[in-house]
């Protein structure tokens, strides 16, 4: 909900071409092998699209390096076919970042101006052979010749992908793809060791590759599961930390640097809110700066929402009247333990005999299954009014990290072990996104227990 490396946009343009002034015959015609593009061609020279061996190693960018001469084919196309031609032929016309695959054919200037040139992919065009039948046809439909002409053109550190630049950088044979987040301006990377020496340049080709992004950070440690932050440091770009980010038309702003968001968690977020009605309550335990809790309100929930990082209380609090849903979220900077068994425990009785469902959200992967335990006998004695129905126990949503063979059966056995009983056939896991290899993010949902949330005891004091 979610990017690569590999795929990271590119950049604005920067072309200087000149047409050669000859044409070339089709191959199997005896030539000399300097006229014959095959020579020329990307099929006989895997480097073609290459930057000079000279920036292997490279630690600070230097784009001026990455300059290249290169020859393309190219076809001679009457202006009066050549929106055709081009529709017709765009599996294989030249596609590179600043570069237009439409260009002068070279005739002296005050010439006809009858004819334009079409680039063509040397990957896909060594000669007129390499045609296939549908574009064959159409050149002969369009009264265009299928001969090749060599077209020169130089390339420039603005018209390579990032791919090729980093591939060209990096030690040879070594992985070069890195996985990377976008949250508002900044590009949050997760660079692994053989990586480090580049990270400068790095950061700056993935700035200047991606529109809109100002700055890159990499992490430097693991996420504190306290506060649910991490290190960072600047790669490349300002140091500004406050992010701006829409997600599902809610806004957000938050220093990124001292809170938690992920932006793959989009989808999830979506999910769970989607169960919602107007009129049902939310208790968001762990509620980061207001991913769930926000969208709930907008759906005309009443929220209770906590978190235990004052950072994240603030911006949730700002988030919440930033999107005017602030009178609807009532908000605390508490442990998790002690929201439910502060404000949660004394309004839950009163919640519960609403119309309105009560949702917990639990979303700690790290530790959520582990505070499931607060819930034994959190309501005491069990009421003898035929409130404790089970229609009218909360709905709770709680997420964890598995690495076991079978995630869903792990997430349901540590919740039971929480909880103290028995959750067969009376829950659900739901797989949300594969963090690692071999470790998954779940959630698991079920109804509370009538068990769990009330002492065994039903007589009155």
């Amino acid at each position: 909900s979610v990017c690569r490396l590999l795929t990271l946009l590119d950049g604005h343009c920067g072309r200087v071409s000149r047409p050669l002034p000859y044409s070339i015959p089709k191959p199997q015609r005896i030539l000399e092998p300097s006229t014959v593009f095959r020579e020329h061609s990307a099929m006989a020279d895997p480097g073609l699209y290459r930057p000079p061996s000279a920036v292997r190693g490279m630690t600070v960018l230097d784009r001026e390096a990455f300059t290249q001469m290169i020859h393309v084919p190219a076809l001679r196309v009457p202006t009066t076919a050549l929106n055709k031609v081009v529709k017709s032929l765009k599996k294989i016309a030249l596609q590179r970042p600043g570069i237009k695959r439409v260009v002068d054919d070279g005739q002296p200037v005050g010439g006809s101006g009858q004819h334009r040139l079409l680039l063509l992919d040397p990957h896909c065009v060594a000669s007129a052979e390499s045609f296939g039948h549908e574009e064959t046809a159409a050149l002969t439909a369009f009264g265009v010749s299928p001969e090749l002409h060599r077209y020169e053109l130089q390339l420039t550190y603005e018209n390579l992908k990032s791919e090729e630049v980093l591939r060209a950088v990096l030690p040879e044979g070594q992985d070069v793809t890195s996985g990377f987040s976008r949250v508002g301006h900044i590009a949050h990377m997760n660079l692994r060791d053989h990586q480090l020496p580049y990270k400068s340049l790095i950061g700056q080709v993935v700035m200047d590759k991606n529109p809109g992004v100002t700055c890159v950070v990499n992490k430097t440690n693991t996420i504190d599961s306290t506060y649910r932050n991490f290190q960072m440091e600047v790669l490349a770009g300002e140091s500004n930390m406050v992010a701006k980010v829409r997600e599902n038309g809610v806004l957000y702003e938050f220093d990124f640097s001292r809170v938690y968001w992920n932006p793959r968690l989009s989808t999830e977020h979506e999910r769970v809110v989607s169960l919602l009605r107007c009129g049902d309550i939310v208790l968001d335990v762990f509620a980061g700066v207001g991913p769930f809790a926000i969208p709930a309100a907008r759906r005309g929930c009443v929220v209770l929402a906590n978190d235990l990082n004052p950072e994240a209380h603030r911006w949730l609090q700002h988030n919440a009247r930033l999107n005017k849903v602030d009178a609807a979220i009532t908000t605390f900077n508490l442990d998790g333990r002690e929201f439910l068994r502060g404000p949660a425990r004394e309004r839950l009785p009163g919640l519960m005999r609403g119309p309105g469902a009560v949702h917990v959200v639990m979303n700690l992967p790290a530790l959520a299954l582990d505070f499931l335990d607060t819930f034994r006998g959190l309501l005491g004695p069990e009421p003898d009014q035929g409130l404790s129905c089970e229609a009218t126990m909360p709905q709770v949503h709680c997420y964890g990290f598995s690495k076991e063979d079978d995630p869903q059966q792990d997430m349901v056995q540590r919740a039971e072990a929480s909880l103290g009983v028995s959750l067969q056939g009376r829950c659900s896991v739901h797989m949300v996104r594969n963090v690692a290899p071999n470790k998954e993010m779940m959630c698991v949902n079920f109804r509370m227990p009538r068990e769990v949330l009330y002492t065994i005891s039903s007589s009155k004091e």
